[in-house]
């Protein structure tokens, strides 16, 4: 039972939040008409080669949000309500498109959501070097690509198709990864067969292994594709995440049965604009170095001679000979800083093979 004074209180707070939501509406579409000037400008300014998305723009202001935050919402929140605020004032001014590595409830296109927010186009490809085709060809503004694993390790394909795109690195997503057992079924002992894509049925091992030891697992291209394929065949069950669930019709069986509850995948964001620096950047490399005793040590010290911190290096075969390896790796810093500069000036100088992959802004977890 409610008592009067309690019920006054509680018609007072609902006032308040009404007035707030009021005052949010005004600012937002106060935010978006300027939005709107900002593409007036830029497009009187600059003519055709006008770039309306800015990452690094975007990136300084999720961290000053994150950082500005008083609470009592985290600042993960916080960042994920301004990204889409900002996500459908650039819509405004032109709505970007991005290719992912489909069908529809991927990882992939999680990562594209997370990193442009809703307003975006996402559009599905069935595979890594269709993404790469599409933006190469101008059909697409950036595409989304796995790189890396916390679990599995790198995604040696992508890797790969560096080595002759032309495309630059503008962006990373860090989107952890929590994976999901579905089905059509009500009951896990009536699961015969489980799709998914090779990395999560390794990533959910344990789990499998003690809850489903005698259902065949069978790899598929996408976490997606098992959901979709699990949709159509009884007897069957798919490893994918919620979104998968929710389009292809599928009940949860079990949630989060990932082994490593930190799992974590890194995506990169690819596209044909240099990002400007950020304030907290990173550099992606590509190199190969003469094959002998303490080539790469020896190739490497301009970075440390710099005070250039490296945060990952990913060896593959260069497909030019055998036993001729490229190395990736990752740096922090901008190209335009001034160390950083400097140390890729003499790198470029010792490298026989040197490529700059990209500079571009740390992602906003």
């Amino acid at each position: 039972m409610t008592t009067s004074g309690s019920g006054d209180n509680l018609d007072a707070v609902r006032r308040r939040i009404d007035a707030i939501d009021q005052e949010l509406l005004r600012l937002i579409s106060e935010r978006a008409r300027c939005a709107q000037q900002v593409a007036h400008i830029k497009t009187g300014s600059e003519g055709g080669g006008v770039q309306f998305y800015r990452p690094e723009r975007e990136v300084a202001v999720l961290r000053r949000i994150k950082d500005a935050n008083p609470g009592p919402l985290d600042g993960e929140e916080v960042a994920r309500l301004f990204r889409e605020i900002m996500s459908a004032c650039l819509a405004l001014e032109r709505p970007l498109n991005a290719a992912f590595l489909g069908p529809e409830g991927t990882f992939t296109q999680a990562a594209a959501i997370k990193h442009f927010g809703h307003s975006v186009v996402t559009r599905a490809m069935a595979t890594i070097d269709e993404i790469f085709r599409e933006v190469e060809a101008g059909a697409c503004d950036f595409g989304v690509v796995p790189v890396e694993n916390s679990t599995e390790g790198v995604v040696s394909h992508t890797l790969d198709l560096f080595m002759s795109s032309p495309l630059r690195i503008t962006g990373e997503v860090s989107l952890r990864i929590n994976h999901h057992l579905m089905s059509r079924e009500s009951d896990l002992g009536d699961i015969r067969t489980l799709y998914s894509h090779q990395q999560s049925l390794a990533q959910c091992r344990g789990w499998l292994d003690r809850h489903l030891p005698h259902a065949e697992r069978v790899p598929l291209g996408s976490n997606a594709d098992a959901a979709r394929t699990a949709a159509s065949q009884p007897g069957t069950a798919a490893v994918a995440g919620f979104q998968a669930a929710e389009i292809y019709g599928l009940k949860i069986l079990a949630e989060r049965i990932e082994d490593d509850p930190g799992n974590t995948t890194r995506f990169l964001v690819i596209g044909k604009q240099d990002s400007p620096p950020s304030g907290q950047d990173k550099t992606s490399l590509l190199l190969s170095c003469r094959n002998k005793s303490g080539g790469l040590h020896a190739l490497l010290l301009p970075l440390a001679a710099h005070g250039i911190s490296m945060t990952r290096i990913e060896s593959r075969p260069s497909r030019r000979g055998i036993w001729d390896y490229v190395f990736f790796i990752d740096i922090m810093g901008h190209r335009a800083d001034l160390p950083v500069a400097a140390a890729l000036d003499h790198l470029e100088k010792d490298a026989l093979l040197f490529k700059i992959l990209g500079s571009y802004p740390v992602a906003v977890l």
